[in-house]
């Protein structure tokens, strides 16, 4: 999703490269180009969106914003989610995949520093301000 929705842009702004057909299972050629489809797609994939904030005295005006994410891809037996946490813009900094099984624990799923690129960039689409 993350690709589809690059390409796209990097076609609106740069013009595409001569001989793209495109298409890579979640779009066919002509959506494949198409910047707002492929936003509207990864953005409605997730079932949940949510943000948390961090302890804070009584009355802390800061307590209100948000400094956490999780987004729920999936639930059940596995679940699968990506947390992490937010800069002061509300934009995500951070992004963990984590997965569980029916009575375990969320476990944290190894990622190389592309593929956790690629989740803060999938995170980076979504509104996290109150």
């Amino acid at each position: 999703m993350v690709e589809w929705l690059t390409h796209a842009r990097e076609c609106r702004l740069s013009g595409c490269r001569e001989g793209c057909t495109g298409g890579d299972g979640y779009a066919n050629t002509q959506e494949y180009h198409d910047e707002e489809a492929a936003r509207e797609f990864l953005t409605d994939a997730p079932l949940s969106v949510e943000v948390r904030t961090d302890w804070r005295a009584v009355g802390a005006v800061a307590a209100a914003k948000p400094t956490h994410y999780k987004i729920l891809l999936c639930w059940g037996g596995p679940a699968v989610q990506i947390v992490g946490t937010l800069d002061q813009y509300n934009q995500p900094d951070s992004a963990e995949l984590q997965y569980q099984d029916w009575f375990t624990e969320w476990t944290d799923y190894p990622l190389t520093d592309e593929e956790a690129q690629t989740l803060i960039t999938y995170a980076q689409e979504f509104y996290f301000d109150q």
